[in-house]
């Protein structure tokens, strides 16, 4: 049993300082989890009450095309709104009754505040239970923050998630609630691995559609995919689940330990956990194997962004033989990512928050191989000589588990190869 458990560094960092940083921030809002979101939930709308500036971050981002009917729109505050010349609950729920009659299809309809909305003080909390009412039963409609005031741009997906934790139905069925958005691929490779266990049953939140939500109770144990989701979390503790504590899915050591917590929870023997994640265990180390030639021995920065820097600094260090400089988050919640904590070997500075004044100068002392930022650092960072990857593209690439621990690797792999190609081709010239 001990060779499904990773093996402890002598020293981990659950219990190193941690320097806390309060100051500028660089960061995409929350609106940006609404990409991922409306292409997982089939039957959802996500309408953002903000301004023409919110619809054009929506729009390039997702890079929807003019004829599609994607399920994301932007309900435009005009200077009336913002001015307080209008009343803009009864203008919103003029702009619902058209979309719900042209868009029969929407079963969960969320409205989104941004930060021109909360500027203003509209009480969209309000305006959904309204709205819920006049469409019930066809359609239910929820409301979260998106805004960029005070959260960073996976916190979407928490306030998404977090708040239908109240609605969910109870249950009292003994489940496994597995809890992040995940590209379908990988949702069917993590669900086969459980089935394939006699893990049973196992529901996800978010569903594909409302007909599929899950229910939540006292015996309802929690899997989390994602290191952001805080609120949802504490949300679903106080509907009674209990949130399992293990590494987060990526790569193979982390996906091991992963599904190990969820198979010791529901019984599973050694002998039919190793007889399943043997064959994709060899892969995912194959895969890693390749890309860590690259990595081995480079070091490695992040800055704060994603919530995802924890757990990707413990599998680079420990799969790819990268060495961590900084490890900065936005927030850290030990008992989320305590377990990826454990596996970090002592040494790099553990930051939470951000002042990027500051972050940027010990950056640049540092001189790291490999820095992993947001895009409105790159730049610079890579006209100054150093080799950047976008923090947000680690959401958007399917990433997690057996199958795609070759390509988390090769994310990181990659920029610093075209580093070193460059650099050969200006010595040459």
């Amino acid at each position: 049993m001990t060779g499904f458990v990773p093996a402890p560094p002598a020293a981990g960092c659950r219990n190193a300082p941690v320097l806390k940083e309060r100051g500028q921030r660089e960061v995409f809002c929350g609106l940006t989890g609404i990409i991922w979101l409306h292409r997982k939930m089939q039957d959802a709308f996500f309408l953002v009450v903000g301004s023409r500036t919110c619809a054009h971050l929506l729009q390039s981002a997702a890079g929807v095309m003019i004829f599609a009917e994607p399920r994301f729109g932007t309900a435009i505050l005009e200077e009336k709104d913002l001015a307080g010349l209008a009343d803009a609950n009864a203008e919103l729920d003029r702009e619902v009754d058209r979309l719900l009659a042209r868009r029969p299809d929407i079963k969960q309809l969320f409205l989104v505040g941004s930060c021109p909305s909360e500027v203003i003080k509209l009480d969209l909390h309000r305006a959904a239970e309204r709205l819920t009412e006049r469409h019930a039963p066809h359609v239910r409609v929820m409301n979260y923050s998106g805004s960029g005031i005070e959260t960073t741009f996976t916190e979407g997906e928490d306030a998404c998630l977090a708040t239908m934790v109240p609605t969910l139905p109870a249950t009292d069925e003994r489940q496994l609630l597995m809890v992040g958005a995940l590209p379908d691929v990988v949702e069917d490779q993590a669900l086969g691995l459980l089935e394939a266990m006699g893990v049973k049953p196992v529901r996800c939140l978010p569903a594909h559609r409302a007909a599929e939500t899950p229910g939540v109770g006292p015996d309802t144990v929690v899997a989390l995919t994602q290191p952001f989701l805080n609120e949802t979390a504490a949300h679903l503790e106080r509907r009674g689940a209990r949130i399992l504590s293990a590494p987060f899915p990526f790569g193979e050591e982390g996906t091991t330990a992963w599904l190990w917590a969820v198979a010791q929870e529901f019984g599973v023997s050694p002998e039919v956990f190793e007889r399943v994640t043997e064959a994709p265990r060899a892969r995912a180390r194959k895969a890693v194997a390749a890309a860590a030639e690259t990595l081995r021995g480079k070091s490695i920065f992040f800055f704060p962004d994603s919530q995802l820097e924890i757990p990707l600094a413990r599998f680079l260090t420990r799969e790819c033989g990268m060495t961590a400089v900084e490890v900065g988050a936005p927030f850290i919640n030990k008992q989320i990512v305590g377990p990826d904590l454990d596996l970090l070997a002592e040494g790099p500075v553990i930051a939470e928050g951000q002042d990027v004044d500051l972050q940027l100068d010990r950056c640049r002392a540092a001189r790291p191989d490999l820095t992993v930022c947001g895009l409105g650092l790159a730049n610079p960072l890579e006209a100054e000589g150093l080799s950047t990857k976008w923090a947000i593209e680690l959401v958007f690439t399917p990433v997690h588990f057996y199958e795609q621990a070759g390509d988390l690797a090769g994310l990181f792999a990659r920029p610093v190869r075209r580093r070193a190609i460059l650099a050969g081709l200006e010595g040459a010239a």
